[in-house]
């Protein structure tokens, strides 16, 4: 028996390892799972922070092109003194269309403004107005129906006194 004891403390054991085992296998998947999730949000932000880096590379491109266009413009402003003047007047005239603009735009929003005001007088006006010929038209309907009924006692009555 000492035989079938040990092959059954093997058998004991080996279980225990297989069940030590199943149970590891489960936590490590586990983990697989959680580092897959974490894998997946890393892989995303890492989309989205090179998506963010080539729009700032591209806004860097344009500004350094602005730098260089108007490195390249102070070099011929400089060169043409009276490019610049002209350029000046131009600036000046540009500035006096938009204060100029400015002012009918205040002029027209004050306008607006005011039809805004009137609009909504008008409004309170017609609902005041629909008020009224409601009241009128529940009037007539009312003395319509007391009309109908006085015609209908007109009519019994002189039914009443042709019976007599």
């Amino acid at each position: 028996m000492s035989g079938l004891d040990t092959i059954k403390q093997k058998l004991n054991t080996l279980r225990l390892e297989a069940d030590e085992a199943q149970t590891k296998v489960e936590e490590l998947q586990t983990k697989v799972k959680t580092l897959e999730q974490e894998n997946l949000a890393k892989e995303q932000e890492i989309t989205s922070l090179s998506h963010k880096n080539q729009l700032l590379e591209g806004e860097v491109e344009k500004l350094e092109t602005g730098i260089k266009e108007a490195k390249l413009a102070a070099d011929e402003s400089s060169a043409h003194g009276s490019q610049n003047e002209t350029l000046q007047r131009r600036l000046q005239l540009l500035e006096e269309e938009a204060e100029e603009a400015d002012k009918n735009l205040r002029e027209t929003n004050d306008k607006l403004r005011q039809t805004d005001v009137k609009a909504g007088h008008y409004e309170r006006k017609v609902q005041a107005l629909e008020a009224a010929r409601d009241q009128w038209e529940t009037k007539y309907e009312e003395m319509a129906k007391k009309y109908a009924d006085v015609q209908k006692e007109l009519e019994d009555f002189q039914r009443e006194i042709g019976n007599i």
